[in-house]
């Protein structure tokens, strides 16, 4: 299977990329296969039904509003954020709902009772995953026109049910030139190649783009998290939900800058870069998903590190950071999970930590051999990290558990550079404890908001 760092890193709306982004893009793809059957026209009723996850926790992440923004039509990457809310509030007031009404001319506009057409089951899964949704369509007598199931699989990737049993996502059978899914094979190809780990995924990316290509998409990704870190640096006030979060971000920001001497307090910028893209997730803004939403701030800021920080950095060390990463990323992809309702936020907040860690030994000038140490070290120490979201919102404990990472990472970076790459736990291995971790762990600690801190934490 071929997965494109551009999978990886792909530009949403949060606060989650399992909740928020791949229920939008499940949403828009039932109404678009009702367009391709022929049958949008004679549909009249829509209902929606969310199971484990998406139901437990959806309302904290968002899910009721991306699947009534996904019937519309809306995509992740170009939904009109400052829009979105009053869209949703006009179909709830209105009882109408106008299916592909993103697409211009092509609106098919339905009756729609949210209240009662739109389903969170608390305690109800599917089979497959935790995060689960079934799509319904009927034409006016009441007669079944569509039924599709789907799931939401982590970093807004989404599978249906046609491939339950098969890979957890849409197989690509795009040839490569340095095929790889594991680590050791990675490393392997990096010494008969002679490659750094980001030119051998630069070689790989070209089945699907060209280089110049590659490279504005990479630049345009990184302007994305930039824009990001800089909207959370500005905004104050509290953050939606019912916790009354306040935005620290900004302040803290103001507070570091009268102090002066940046340079001294590297670790504390780059806490409050990644805090700051979160901030932003919780409210519902553009992020990137890095792995996913959840992990949004962790590699932005890393990459703030490397630029502010490291004498020489510049756009060619960004590139390669981020395709050093996704060689990383799509290690975990494949042989584990990036799906807090999968396998805690080891999965999510571990991923991106390691990710980041992998990336910043890569443009420090690490051997593959220590950007994979670098890798190991940022996830080995993420293990059996859980997902507890206070009231189910990414907000308690996930923005500071995003700034805490993206200094973990650079402290791994650091610490295998100092290093000569040998080192006893593999990558694979600690993926593979991971995923294990994972399967091991009380399902009240993978994202249903029914253990931990989230139980332990007196909303007031």
């Amino acid at each position: 299977m071929a997965i494109s760092v551009f999978d990886l890193f792909s530009i949403g709306i949060g606060p989650s990329s399992s909740h928020t982004v791949g229920p939008m893009r499940a949403a828009a793809m039932f109404v678009a296969r009702l367009k391709q059957d022929g049958v949008l026209a004679q549909t009249a009723a829509v209902r929606a039904e969310l199971f484990g996850s998406l139901g437990a926790t959806g309302h904290g992440h968002g899910t009721p509003k991306a699947v009534l923004l996904g019937l519309e039509g809306n995509e992740p990457h170009t939904v009109d954020v400052a829009q979105a809310d009053q869209d949703v509030e006009r179909i709830r007031s209105t009882g109408r709902i106008r299916l592909l009404g993103a697409e211009i001319g092509r609106a098919h506009e339905i009756d729609f009772d949210a209240s009662t057409q739109l389903v969170l089951h608390r305690r109800r899964s599917l089979p497959y995953h935790a995060n689960g949704l079934i799509l319904f369509a009927y034409d006016g007598d009441g007669v079944p026109l569509l039924e599709k199931t789907y799931y939401s699989v982590g970093g807004g990737f989404v599978v249906d049910e046609d491939a339950v049993g098969a890979d957890r996502i849409k197989p690509d059978d795009t040839v490569l030139a340095h095929p790889f899914s594991t680590g050791d094979e990675l490393l392997r190809l990096t010494k008969e190649t002679g490659l750094s780990i980001s030119a051998l995924m630069l070689e790989n990316e070209k089945a699907w783009r060209t280089e110049e290509e590659i490279r504005a998409g990479l630049l345009g990704i990184w302007r994305v998290m930039q824009d990001c870190v800089a909207r959370g640096l500005g905004r104050e006030g509290l953050l939606p939900g019912g916790l009354k979060v306040r935005r620290r971000a900004a302040a803290a920001a103001r507070a570091l800058r009268s102090e002066g001497d940046p340079a001294g307090r590297t670790m504390e910028w780059v806490t409050l870069y990644a805090m700051a893209v979160n901030e932003e997730n919780a409210a519902g803004g553009q992020v990137v998903t890095a792995p996913t939403n959840g992990a949004a701030g962790i590699i932005p800021a890393v990459l703030r590190y490397f630029l502010d920080f490291v004498p020489g950095a510049d756009e060619d060390g960004i590139v390669r950071f981020l395709l050093a990463a996704g060689a990383i990323g799509l290690l975990f992809k494949e042989n584990a999970s990036i799906s807090g309702a999968e396998v805690g936020c080891q999965g999510e907040v571990g991923s991106a930590c390691s990710m980041a860690a992998g990336g910043l030994a890569e443009v420090l000038g690490g051997s593959p051999e220590q950007v994979e140490n670098a890798a190991e070290i940022g996830m080995e120490h993420n293990l059996g990290l859980t997902c507890d979201p206070v009231g189910g919102l990414v907000q308690i404990p996930c923005i500071e558990r995003n700034g805490m990472a993206a200094v973990k990472a650079v402290t791994a970076a650091r610490m295998a550079l100092r290093g000569d790459g040998r080192h006893h736990v593999s990558l694979d291995k600690v993926i593979k404890t991971m995923k294990e971790t994972g399967a091991d762990m009380k399902t009240k600690y993978k994202e249903t908001a029914r253990g931990g801190l989230a139980v332990n934490v007196i909303e007031c």
